[in-house]
């Protein structure tokens, strides 16, 4: 017999192509991945590993398995799916992750209501950035993710995966009180050519947005300063450190001292949620789905603006 958890550290290997990623992308560490891998050898009586430099790379009959394994856990998730549904309870355990201003803009209404409505239903959440999160849900890690697309940048999306659409988040251009382009109604980005920028950390989705979108403006913007945090950045600008970009979802309450101001072609960010495709048919990711879909909708409709968000609509 086939050991599943040795299969899934198998797959692990085969999509990260290390050791060590396969570790990280299991939470686990390294030693107990080797262990795992070399435990599974003995079973089916192959070598599935080859030393490749300083890693390794999986051998002919590695790639062999390694393409049944993914096919057998996407089983096992149809599995439990169907199980899930024939019962037709929400219960189990759900594992959810959410960039961050939608951790603290969505998470706490839907989650709370979810634990109001299924009491069985076991929640655990955590923030990532949107490519962790997109991975982890990939992975079996996550069983949602909630992640975003830029209006001119979207976020590609594996094979395999279902996505819903939650709401459309304006952004604007977050400046000190004193700023120069403080009292104006609407500014282009064009503008802020000579003026330090704080943004997301190198190689996040939103920073490499940032640089893409002031670049084909003929703009090489100026870093001054990386946070992670939206709230970060935003008593940075208080302090008089830079500008930045400021999402509306989950910015409040806004530092003293701050102003914003609309980008005259406004900027949106479009605010999904991805899960797998052959977990569809749990009843806990339904249930899921539709407590985000309701708490975007209180958020739109308090911060928003009915004209910014509309009916969340199906993707995918």
């Amino acid at each position: 017999m086939l050991n599943l958890e040795r299969l899934r550290t198998l797959d692990a290997l085969a999509q990260h192509g290390s050791v060590s990623a396969a570790a990280e992308g299991l939470h686990v560490t390294t030693s107990a991945v080797s262990q795992q891998l070399a435990k599974l050898e003995r079973e089916v009586g192959q070598r599935l590993l080859a030393k490749n430099g300083r890693g390794v790379r999986l051998t002919d009959a590695g790639r062999l398995l390694a393409e049944h394994a993914a096919r057998i856990l996407s089983q096992v998730e149809l599995a439990r799916s169907d199980l899930e549904a024939q019962r037709g309870r929400v219960v189990g355990e759900l594992r959810l992750a959410a960039f961050p201003t939608a951790a603290r803009g969505l998470f706490p209404a839907a989650l709370a209501g979810l634990r109001a409505r299924h009491p069985s239903l076991r929640l655990r959440s955590c923030e990532l950035e949107p490519e962790a999160g997109v991975a982890g849900v990939v992975r079996g890690d996550l069983d949602l993710a909630v992640v975003l697309d830029w209006y001119n940048k979207p976020m590609p999306l594996p094979e395999g995966l279902v996505k819903a659409s939650l709401l459309d988040d304006p952004a604007d251009v977050a400046m000190p009180a004193g700023h120069r382009l403080a009292d104006r109604a609407e500014v282009d980005l064009g503008e802020f050519a000579h003026d330090e920028w704080i943004t997301w950390n190198e190689g996040e989705f939103c920073h490499e947005w940032l640089l893409f979108t002031l670049r084909s403006k003929g703009v090489e913007p100026i870093i001054g300063h990386r946070a992670a945090e939206t709230h970060t950045q935003l008593r940075m600008v208080a302090a008089g450190l830079g500008v930045c970009v400021a999402p509306v979802l989950g910015r409040d309450p806004m530092p003293e001292g701050v102003v914003t101001v609309p980008v005259r072609q406004r900027v949106r960010r479009h605010v999904y949620v991805v899960w797998r495709a052959d977990a569809d048919r749990r009843p806990s990711i339904r249930a899921a789905v539709a407590a985000l879909r309701e708490a975007a909708e209180t958020v739109g409709a308090e911060t928003v603006g009915a004209e910014t968000v509309g009916a969340p609509r199906e993707n995918g």
